[in-house]
């Protein structure tokens, strides 16, 4: 079995300190195998925003996924958010914009959503979803393979007008055809996770699609901070929504997955 912690929208510049601290400190409790960070690790994509985002990660003894969000890109310097939007993100964080984890039982492949030409919204390039492909249909079966993007799948389950990624459904073609089971993301400060069909009746699987709330801002949107703490094997997950509450963060909400040949069924307690 393995242990992945997904957290998302750290928005330093706009952090709680003690939230931060009281996160590292239920990490290093959990001993995550893999710390997945979807996005929006700055409120600004300013240098000192992006230090200290990477100090908080320095403290986490945990291999990492990270992909960047929009707020990653700077906003009102207009020369560097179209002519040099990540490279503050490259330096203090890392050069790699669609980053790779495999070990013995998962494949994890970051995809960089984030672009310069819009406000909020994101999108996959043609040429990242070759590499999902190229990645993905190659793999062992026995892999329970991951994708993870800033920007979301599927709407929370009260707004279906929110905007998803761009190219969602022609990416998902391959995402598909792949084999490829979990959709982490973040972007709308919601937790919740949802089977794709509904929103992509093309489709041939069962797919799930994972979004964290905001980790440690205060920018919450009426939800208490929280993080994803994701227990995987083979044909069977359980997300764990650990929220913050009285100094310290717990455990919440679990919903589990089991699959029967290839749809996932959904379990809550």
């Amino acid at each position: 079995m393995k242990v992945i912690a997904h957290i998302s929208d750290l928005h330093f510049g706009t952090e709680d300190t003690e939230i931060a601290e009281g996160l590292i400190l239920d990490l290093k409790e959990s001993k995550p195998d893999l710390l997945i960070v979807s996005g929006d690790l700055t409120q600004r994509g300013r240098n000192k925003q992006f230090i200290q985002a990477a100090n908080f990660l320095k403290k986490i003894p945990s291999a990492k996924i990270i992909v960047p969000g929009n707020h990653d890109i700077p906003l009102f310097d207009v020369v560097r958010r179209f002519f040099f939007p990540l490279t503050r993100y490259k330096k203090y964080i890392t050069a790699d914009l669609n980053p790779f984890y495999i070990d013995e039982e998962i494949a994890v492949h970051g995809i960089n959503t984030a672009r310069s030409f819009t406000w909020e919204n994101g999108r996959i390039s043609v040429e990242q979803m070759k590499m999902i492909e190229k990645v993905f249909c190659s793999k062992n079966e026995k892999l329970f393979g991951i994708i993870v993007t800033h920007h979301p799948f599927i709407p929370p389950p009260k707004d279906a007008g929110i905007d998803l990624v761009g190219r969602s459904a022609k990416a998902l073609e391959i995402i598909d055809k792949c084999g490829v089971d979990l959709l982490l993301a973040g972007h709308i400060h919601h937790g919740y996770s949802g089977d794709i069909s509904p929103f992509y009746p093309s489709g041939r699987r069962s797919i799930i699609s994972v979004q964290a709330g905001t980790a440690v801002s205060n920018r919450t949107r009426r939800e208490p901070n929280a993080y994803n703490l994701i227990h995987i094997e083979k044909n069977f997950f359980t997300i764990e929504i650990r929220i913050w509450e009285r100094n310290r963060f717990s455990n919440s909400i679990e919903t589990s997955y089991k699959k029967r040949d290839n749809e996932w069924i959904r379990h809550q307690d």
